[in-house]
C-alpha cells in the first residue's frame, strides 16, 4: 500500500470584480475498498457566505458554494492523505464473456440494475458509429470481459497521440476519432463509446495518477495533473475494471481515485457560474501527488482547514 499527500489548487483572476459566484467542487477523494483516506480539506478563499458539502448521485464527495462579496480573484486549495493498493479482481469475473457486461440484456445478473446508467449515452459521450466499429475489433464474439477492455485499451494507446493541442474540453468523441489524438479525458471518453455502443457498461474516473521524476531529476512541486480513465463492469459482480488507455495500464496503487461518473461532465473538479462585467480573467492549476514522506515546500502548503472536511 502506497501513500499520498495530493495539493490541488484552482486559482481564477478577474479583470472586474465579480458580484455573485456559485459553484460545484469534486476535490475530495472517494472512501474505497482499495483507497482510505485519512485526511482531507477544501479552502475557499475568500470564504463563501454559503458552503454545502453533500453526496452526489454517483456517491462523490460533492461540494457547492455560493459567494456574494465582490471579488476579484478566487482560490480553491484542496489537500488529502490517501493510502491506495493494487485493486484486486475476481478471476472468474475477467474471464466471462463480454456480452454478459451488458446489463441491459443480462438483468438477471447480480449488480446489473446498478450499471444500467453506465450502458447508455451520456452528453459527452455518444454511440458514434465509428467508435462502435473501432470497438468491434476488440469485442470478438465470446472474448473474456478482461481481455477484451484490456486489448481495446492497447489499440487506443497505440493508435492516437497524446496532443495537448488537438482537442479542448468541449471536444466531442467524434472529435477525437477524427484526429486519432487527444488527452487522457478524450481517450476515456474514446473508450467509453466503444464499450457503451455494444451494451456494456463503463463509467469515467477523475482523479490523480503519482508520477515519477525523471532520472537525476528531482521531483518539481505543482506539476503534476488532474488524471482520468474508465472502469469497465465486470458481470455479476460490484467489481470494476479500472483501465488507463493513456498509460496502457490497468490502474495500481499510483492512482487516487477522485469521483466517477457517466463522463467528464459529471465530475469536473470545479465547475460554476460568475455574474461579473469582466471580459477576461485567467484560471490557473497547480497539482502535486507526493509520497507521504517526502518533503514539501512549506511556502506551498495549503493554509490550515478552514472549509470543508
Amino acid at each position: 500500500m502506497r501513500r499520498y499527500r495530493v495539493w490541488h489548487r484552482t486559482a481564477y483572476t478577474y479583470g472586474k470584480p465579480v458580484q455573485d459566484s456559485v459553484g460545484q467542487f469534486h476535490l475530495v477523494p472517494r472512501a474505497l475498498p482499495w483507497q482510505q483516506v485519512s485526511e482531507a480539506s477544501v479552502v475557499v478563499d475568500p470564504a463563501p457566505g454559503d458552503i454545502a458539502p453533500d453526496t452526489d448521485a454517483f456517491g462523490n464527495s460533492a461540494t457547492y458554494f455560493h459567494l456574494t462579496d465582490p471579488h476579484e480573484a478566487l482560490t480553491i486549495t484542496a489537500s488529502s492523505v490517501v493510502a491506495v493498493e493494487t485493486p484486486a479482481y475476481d478471476a472468474d469475473a475477467l474471464a466471462r464473456p463480454w456480452e454478459q457486461a451488458r446489463p441491459m440484456l443480462n438483468t438477471h445478473l447480480p449488480e446489473a440494475w446498478r450499471a444500467v446508467e453506465y450502458a447508455l449515452e451520456s452528453p459527452r459521450v455518444r454511440h458514434e458509429p465509428e467508435a462502435a466499429a473501432y470497438g468491434a475489433v476488440s469485442l470478438t464474439p465470446g472474448r473474456p470481459i478482461g481481455e477484451a477492455a484490456t486489448d481495446l485499451m492497447q489499440r487506443i494507446y497505440r493508435d492516437f497521440d497524446y496532443d495537448k493541442t488537438a482537442t479542448t474540453v468541449t471536444s466531442t468523441v467524434a472529435d477525437a476519432m477524427r484526429a486519432r489524438a487527444g488527452v487522457c479525458q478524450d481517450f476515456a471518453h474514446v473508450a467509453l463509446a466503444c464499450l457503451r455502443s455494444h451494451g456494456i457498461a463503463a463509467r469515467y474516473v477523475s482523479g490523480y495518477l503519482a508520477t515519477q521524476a525523471p532520472p537525476g531529476k528531482e521531483r518539481v512541486f505543482g506539476a503534476d495533473a488532474s488524471h482520468a480513465w474508465l472502469a469497465v463492469w465486470l458481470p455479476g459482480t460490484d467489481q470494476w475494471l479500472a483501465i488507463d488507455p493513456t498509460n496502457d495500464q490497468w490502474a495500481n496503487d499510483r492512482y487516487v481515485t477522485v469521483a466517477w461518473g457517466r463522463d467528464y461532465g459529471d465530475v469536473a473538479p470545479v465547475r460554476g457560474i460568475i455574474f461579473t462585467k469582466a471580459k477576461n480573467s485567467t484560471l490557473r492549476v497547480s497539482v502535486d501527488v507526493a509520497p507521504l514522506g517526502e518533503a514539501t515546500p512549506a511556502s506551498s502548503l495549503p493554509p490550515a482547514a478552514t472549509g470543508i472536511v
